[in-house]
């Protein structure tokens, strides 16, 4: 059996072996290495990191505040879930502005289509009209014939 002296509890509500192991965890989860468990910061992970029960863990009441400032300063979120989620928003971020580039540039190409549609129609009314009427092409600028050169 233990006696009175080995069960003296500290400051923490619980034994110095058991305030030891509990911020040992809470070190571990706030690192992003846990041991025992998948990593979330959640009072389940931190006693079972720990290795107490729950309801010892709820007695270290000093060790339990430790933890919720922690979270209230820092967050929930494993030091892996934080990169994982800035990666995620940066990805947002360009796939938003790619796509705002494809979006103008889709309506660049269907005015550019509209434009050689209207030129391709007007181009074969032209060719229809000079064909019915027999006409033949005349440039507007006539070459210069080799004597033409010489008398200038």
């Amino acid at each position: 059996m233990t006696g009175p002296a080995d069960r003296a509890l500290t400051d923490d509500g619980v034994t110095e072996q058991t305030a030891r192991a509990l911020r040992a965890a809470m070190q571990r989860l706030f690192a992003g290495k846990p041991q025992r468990t998948d990593g979330r910061l959640t009072k389940q992970n931190l006693w079972r990191e720990a290795g107490v029960s729950r309801a010892t863990m709820n007695r270290a009441q000093t060790i339990l505040a430790e933890w919720d400032k922690h979270l209230a300063q820092h967050g929930s979120a494993t030091p892996g879930e934080a990169r994982r989620d800035e990666e995620i928003r940066s990805l947002r971020r360009k796939l938003t502005k790619k796509t705002r580039e494809c979006t103008t540039l889709q309506r660049r190409l269907d005015a550019a289509a509209t434009a050689i549609a209207a030129l391709y129609h007007d181009n074969t009314l032209l060719r229809q009209e000079l064909a019915a009427s027999g006409g033949s092409v005349i440039p507007l600028h006539r070459p210069r014939s080799s004597g033409d050169e010489e008398e200038s």
